[in-house]
């Protein structure tokens, strides 16, 4: 598989200096060493994934992207998915437990972000661990890594076995509670009503004893995650020299948020995944074409491999010119997800829907054409169930601040029903806003 990131991408040729550049890392165990390592050494690093869902979104692009420089730049990526400590769930982040998922679910997801990494990763699928049935009993890999290729484990290998007792006299042992507690994931929690299990307070010695295993049975020196990750990826270089005597890193990536510091990926339907199935491509790139005028500097840097040359130029463009930048955006980055058939595709289909020619591109939904039979249905019901608006109340207020058309025409009366003559050849254009664009078909 050939990388996606372009020879010319950086001045750089120590990826610690390519990823400082594009505005990747917060934080790091020791700066000066990582910088060092990286540069003199091809290693192993990992980044772990916890199947909370059966489905990659765009959160997890940011940690993909990163595995991506660093393969360019010859080292080896472990993805670690999480089979054991999704069991659990990681506390980092959240106001409330997480559902707890059983093992038949928490597999069916990890077999499905397997298949997605393999649109942007290349792996050795001949490379496996073997081994390890607990505390005492340490695993090793069958074979070393091909060149130029990830490899992929399931810490449900070592996790899963464990024996309680066994488990806390060893690990448990080596971690000082009064320092969990000051963790700002476990702080916040502490803090809200209801307050924070021992079950998720076990996470981070899970997290942690991940880190350990892997340094000691096939020498893994390095643990990348997103910021909210750093208490969890300090623990695990503590216990692994404490327990092995091997030193390793850690480094944190910047959360993808907007200028007011709210996460990215969120739209009115839920999370923006990376699946065409759960998010339609165009949808995909209306996300990244509609993103504000301060967020576009970021997201070039941190989501395309365009030369930080181009990226300062768009991003330096101002009042209406700022859109060419964005549709840039968003064409690189659904390129990346989707491939360059459907990013040119959902780039057709919105111009041709601001210019008003056809939209054959755009999203679209088939209703029974008896669900528009005789008085029809309401419209705002209509709107509401097809995910452009949250409530019956967004559907009203949108209609009489005239934020909704069909077929091109704005429509004034928030108690219209939809009939079959409201559909042009069987094919009825619901607009939004300025942004938002959904083709209804007849069947």
């Amino acid at each position: 598989m050939k990388s996606l990131i372009p020879d010319n991408i950086s001045k750089y040729d120590n990826v610690f200096d390519v990823l400082k550049e594009r505005g990747f890392i917060e934080q790091c165990t020791d700066e000066d060493a990582v910088r060092e390592l990286l540069g003199k050494e091809k290693i192993k690093f990992y980044i772990g994934f916890d199947p909370t869902a059966d489905c990659l979104h765009v959160g997890h692009f940011m940690q993909i992207i990163a595995i991506m420089y660093m393969q360019k730049f010859g080292h080896t990526p472990v993805v670690l998915l999480g089979g054991g400590t999704g069991m659990v769930g990681d506390p980092s982040g959240r106001s409330d437990m997480r559902t707890v998922m059983d093992v038949e679910e928490i597999d069916n997801n990890c077999n499905h972000f397997k298949k997605l990494f393999d649109r942007f990763i290349e792996f050795d699928e001949e490379w496996k661990y073997e081994g390890n049935q607990g505390v005492y009993c340490p695993g090793h890999e069958n074979k070393t890594p091909e060149a130029g290729k990830a490899i992929a484990v399931n810490n449900g290998h070592w996790i899963r076995p464990l024996n309680f007792v066994e488990f806390v006299r060893e690990v448990g042992s080596k971690f000082n509670v009064n320092n969990m507690l000051r963790a700002e994931a476990f702080k916040q929690r502490m803090e809200r009503e209801g307050g924070l299990t021992f079950f998720e307070f076990s996470y981070m010695l899970m997290q942690s004893y991940d880190f350990m295993v892997m340094a000691r049975d096939f020498d893994v020196r390095m643990e990348f995650g997103g910021d909210d990750q750093w208490s969890n990826i300090i623990g695990g270089v503590h216990l692994t020299r404490k327990m092995v005597g091997k030193e390793v890193y850690g480094m944190t990536f910047s959360l993808l948020t907007t200028s007011e510091g709210k996460k990215m990926g969120k739209t009115q339907k839920g999370a923006l995944w990376l699946d065409p199935n759960r998010t339609s491509p165009f949808d995909f790139f209306q996300y990244w074409r509609n993103v504000s005028d301060a967020d576009v500097e970021k997201c070039l840097r941190m989501l395309t491999f365009l030369p930080m040359d181009e990226v300062k130029r768009l991003a330096s463009l101002e009042g209406a010119e700022i859109n060419k930048a964005k549709e840039i955006l968003a064409y690189e980055v659904t390129k990346l997800v989707h491939g360059e058939e459907e990013a040119q595709k959902a780039l057709d289909a919105a111009r041709a829907a601001f210019s008003g020619q056809s939209v054959a591109n755009l999203p679209t939904v088939e209703l029974e054409k008896a669900v528009f039979a005789g008085e029809g249905k309401g419209l705002v019901s209509l709107i509401k169930e097809l995910g452009l608006v949250t409530s019956n109340g967004d559907g009203f207020r949108t209609i009489e601040q005239g934020g909704l058309s069909l077929n091109r025409k704005k429509v004034e009366n928030p108690k219209k029903n939809v009939t079959e003559a409201d559909f042009e050849d069987g094919e009825l254009l619901i607009q939004k806003g300025k942004k938002k664009f959904l083709k209804v078909v007849l069947k």
